[in-house]
Formats: C-alpha cells, structure tokens, sequence
C-alpha cells in the first residue's frame, strides 16, 4: 500500500543540477533565470536565423520535471524540480505532491502511470516568451493550451526494499506540461523513467538536455525527437485535419532507420478499454458529458480513474470540453471544499477519484459511475448496470452508473451489437477503440453541424462591408429562431438516432459546452469579418483619397491603417500574407506624401 503522512515542500535536492550540466559543457554554471530569460551566453542560434534562450526548447514542451518522494518524516516530499529556475508555488507543490501518489488504499505495487490536471495560482506572472502561444492557433481547439491549467504526468514506483525503515520503495518521476499530449508523454516516460531509477539525478540532467533540443511543437509537422537514444517520430494535429483521421506517421527505410518509436496519436487513448466496463451505456454518457453534468468516476487506482475521465472528455470530440475536469483528484485537493461543499449544487466537472472517502463526500452528485479493475486487452468485464442513486451504499458499491437521468435519445443498439461481436470475434482493443471513436465522432457531428450551419447565417454579406466603415457586426444568437431550423436541416439529416433533439438542444444552449463553443465561433468569426475590412482597405486607391481629404484626416488614416496592422499581428487575423504586404506599401506612400516635418513623426508612431 501506498504509505501517507504529512507533506513536505523542501526543494531537498541532493545536487545542484544547474552546475553539473554547466560543468559537462565547460564552463560555469549561470545565475538562476525565470523560463524563457536567459543570460547572453546562454543564446545559441535556431537554425533559422534567430537566437533561441537557453531552456526555450525544454519551455515549448514541459513547464519542468518533478520527482516527488516518501520522506519519514516529512511524507510526500518534491525531491527535485528541473530546471531549477523553474517557477512552482507552494500551493502547487502541494497539489503536485499529493496528487503524485496513488492514494493508501490503491495498493499500487510495481510501477504505475497516471495523469492528473491542477489549477494554476493566482497572480502567476505569464512568461512574456511563451512559444507555445505561436503554434496554439493550429491546433484543433480540443489541444489547445488552457493558461489556467497544468497536467502533470506520472510514472510511479512502488517496490518492497528492506534496507529502507518502511520497507518500500516509493517515488513519482513527473512531467508538468500544458500540452494535453496524453499519448505522448506517457511513452517519453515509459522511456526514460525506469532508468531515472536507477540511475538518479545525471540521467534526468541528459534526458532534460535531450528535451531543449527538440524541434518546436509545431502542428501539422513530423517531428522527430531524440531522447536518452532513442528518437520518437510523431505528429501533432491540426486544425485544418480531417476530423477523426488520424495522420500516422510513415516509416520509410531509406531515411528512418534510427527512428525508434512512432506515435500515431499524441493525445487518443484506448478508448474502447475505457468505455468497456460501461459501453452498453456509452450514448448516455456522451449526453451527460455534452451537457456538462457534473460527474464523478469512482476507480480503484489512479490509471483507471484518469483513464476514464480523460476518455470521457474525449468522447465528444471534435467539440471541446469547457468545463473543469480533474484526471485524477484526492481529498488533499486545493479545489476540494470547493468541488464537495453541499451548500449548493454541484459545479460542473468531471472528478476521478479512488479515495473510498468520496463515496460518503459525493453521494448527493447527481451522476456517479463506479468501476472496477479495468481488464487486459481481450478481457471484457462484467457490463455495469444503471441504478437509482438512492441505491448507493456508502462506502461499499457495487460497480454501476448511478443516476436518475433519463437520456434524450434512444439507444442505438447498432453500434452495442457491433461492440458486442468484436468481443465475441476477439477482435483487438484498437480496432475496437476504432469503431467507438468514429460512431462518437458521428454522434457529435451531427449534433454540431445544425448549429455551425445557423452560426454561419449570423455573419453579415460580404457585399456589406465598406473600407470608410466599422466592420458590420454578427447578428445575434436567437434560441428559437435556431430551433425552427430544425425542422428541415436537423441532425435526422445524418444521423439513425431517434429521440428528442430538441429537448437535448435546449439542454446544451444553457451548458458551459455551448457558452465556450459560441464564443470561440464568435470570436473567428468576428476575426474573419476584420480580416475582409482589411483586404476591403487594401483594394482601395488610398493616394486618390488622400488628395480629397485634410492633412488631419489623412494622419488619422495612418494611424487607423498602422493600428490594424498591429490587430492583424497581434489577434492572428485570418489574413493573406500580400495583404499586409499590400497595406505597408499604402502606408508607406501615403506617409511620403505628406510634408516632412509630419513624416518624421509618423515614421516615429511604430514600424511600418
């Protein structure tokens, strides 16, 4: 059993690691820097043209690496944090201990891999060189970074040693990232992990090196990573891929004899694995986590619970979850008296748990799925059955969905048989996996499609945006005038499903689900209509209208003109690289224009 005891927060590392890589690269080691800023010698050239600070390819993937520990006296303990400029709150080293461990009765023994999520502080200063911020607006809007969020990636180990006074052996290596590349960084640490152990701090020194010389993560390329001697080949979506394809990474002989693993995916898991023990309910659950119902998986371990949360927030793909949901959460939570209070109604969330104690904290939770040991590939369990949650002993359940929901559609048996004869047929959890993951995707698209086509008529003609006025504004959202679309271009159109649509519909316009995915449409949309004003401005002959109009009224042209360049830059406006091309050259000429004495000043106002 995983032994417990008060949580100590002393960095307690035994080397001082800035120092050994400074010493192996010849020369001293420099002061501590914040992520991102480095001293001058510290700045080593790309490759394409610009310098790239010292730690920045290490930032771009990970925020750092923890090793958290069992101290007697000081229980849970970080041991390390690399870099050592790497900035963690008390608060966070908190979360980061306790949710490192597999709680006492897991009974985790051997090595275990799990994932978790925790809340940033408050009043974190934001890296002003943050490269991930270049490549989030490529990637499909379910990766995307959340700025408020870390997760944190676990390999555990927990083995009988008799030289140690309790008689384990018990410590997490972690990676804190913001990347949701689930996939990924589990095989990075079922690389390097088991090494780590037996070789300690230099090895983690190397494979963090190895990490800084990665390529950036940009989206759409094929990346080939090196780490500790072995090379990763993977992928990372984008948004413009189709949705439920996945681009696997081609091994061809001549060129990639050295690659050691490819990933096909950076962040799917096995779904079918997850969903097995409750697939017979699995349209229902897509409902319940479409709608953002607050949600609680009770699991035996760790794996099982991060598993199925993190399965769940995947299943309604390629719509994002915009609600909270925490892989894995314990009692000693910083979010906890705010997730079990029951002076209100439960927030909208999805918390994996194994601490029996949730069972008696979470009992008034409007939908509770308990689970147990989650079996190998080619086993099924037991299906689960659905109970009413009066039936929901305290502290020992049986596995089951306990809810009293009552699901808007009906249950397409199709997809239950096809399951149902790929167990029968032995058929292998990935193909499995395959088959649940594009009848969800199906599920979702043609929920979604009705909406993105009425979100579309919201945006004005084309024909009415003028270069001498503000862009038009998006019409507004209407419910009911939504509704009656329904009728002719609803989701019957695509989908064998029957049941209330509308009902569900009416339901999903009042979840935080809808409230981030409109304002995520607004916002490109109203991006676009910007971009239009701007090629609008471009076609325009702006010398002919400058001699028609008062030095003053042209000065404040340019500086409108300079300010939507800035815009253009600054909001990653959808726009055609000539365009803006187009508009420095009309700026340029309308500033030559003018008398000298206003150019200089102009010239001054910021680079054109």
């Amino acid at each position: 059993m995983a032994l417990r005891g008060p949580v100590g927060l002393g960095p307690g590392s035994r080397k001082p690691l800035d120092e050994a890589v400074a010493a192996a690269e010849g020369h001293e080691a420099p002061a501590l820097v914040a992520p991102g800023v480095a001293p001058e010698d510290d700045e080593e050239d790309d490759g394409r043209g610009r310098g790239l600070l010292r730690w920045d390819g290490f930032s771009a993937w990970l925020h750092c690496v923890c090793v958290v520990g069992f101290d007697l006296e000081l229980g849970q303990a970080v041991e390390v944090i690399y870099p050592q400029h790497s900035k963690l709150t008390d608060k966070e080293k908190t979360n980061i201990c306790y949710l490192s461990f597999p709680d006492s009765n897991s009974g985790c023994l051997g090595d275990t891999q799990f994932c978790f999520r925790f809340r940033q502080s408050s009043g974190r200063r934001v890296s002003l060189h943050c490269l991930l911020d270049q490549f989030d607006k490529d990637l499909p809007v379910y990766l995307k970074k959340d700025p408020a969020y870390f997760y944190g990636y676990v390999y555990f180990r927990q083995v009988r040693d008799r030289t140690l006074k309790r008689g384990y052996f018990q410590k997490s290596l972690v990676l804190i990232s913001k990347l949701p590349y689930i996939h990924f960084f589990h095989t990075v640490l079922k690389q390097i992990a088991p090494e780590y152990f037996e070789k300690n701090e230099p090895y983690l020194e190397a494979a963090c090196n190895d990490v800084d010389r990665w390529p950036a993560p940009v989206p759409g390329k094929t990346l080939q990573l090196p780490i500790m001697g072995v090379v990763m080949k993977v992928r990372i979506p984008t948004c413009h891929d189709k949705p439920g394809t996945t681009q696997i990474v081609q091994l061809t002989q001549q060129v990639d004899t050295h690659i050691s693993v490819i990933l096909p995916t950076v962040h799917e898991m096995d779904l079918f694995r997850c969903f097995c023990p409750v697939f017979l309910h699995s349209q229902m659950l897509w409902e319940l986590v479409l709608l953002g119902e607050p949600l609680v998986v009770m699991a035996p371990s760790p794996s099982e619970s991060s598993e199925t949360v993190l399965a769940l927030v995947n299943c309604i793909s390629p719509l994002k979850y915009f609600s909270d949901f925490r892989p894995y959460f314990t009692i000693h939570d910083s979010e906890f008296k705010e997730y079990t209070t029951r002076t209100q109604a439960p927030p909208s969330v999805i918390l994996g748990v194994t601490n029996p104690f949730f069972a008696k904290t979470l009992q008034h939770w409007p939908h509770i799925i308990r689970i147990g040991d989650l079996k190998p590939a080619g086993e099924i369990p037991k299906q689960v059955k659905v109970k009413k949650l009066k039936n929901l002993k305290t502290l020992d359940s049986k596995p089951g969905v306990y809810t009293s929901y009552k699901p808007y559609l009906s249950r397409d048996e199709e997809i239950i048989k096809q399951l149902q004869k790929g167990v029968q047929q032995k058929r292998p959890s990935e193909a499995q996996s395959v088959i649940l993951r594009r009848y969800f995707l199906e599920l979702t698209q043609s929920f979604i499609i009705p909406l993105e086509r009425y979100v579309a008529s919201l945006m004005p003609l084309q024909k009415s945006i003028s270069p001498w006025k503000s862009p038009p504004q998006l019409r507004q959202f209407l419910p009911e005038e939504f509704m009656k679309t329904l009728e002719k271009t609803g989701p019957q159109l695509t989908s064998r499903i029957k049941g209330d649509w509308i009902g569900l519909y009416r339901h999903f316009l009042k979840s935080p689900n809808f409230d981030g995915w409109f304002k995520a449409r607004r916002k490109e949309m109203t991006q676009k209509l910007e971009a239009l004003h701007l090629e609008a401005l471009c076609e325009e002959d702006l010398l002919l209208w400058i001699h028609k109009h008062t030095e003053v009224e042209t000065v404040d042209l340019v500086l409108k003109l300079k300010n939507k360049l800035l815009q253009a830059d600054r909001e990653c406006l959808p726009v055609k690289p000539d365009t803006v091309e187009k508009l420095r050259t009309h700026i340029d000429a309308i500033i030559l224009a003018l008398p000298e004495d206003l150019q200089g000043i102009l010239l001054k106002t910021g680079m054109t």
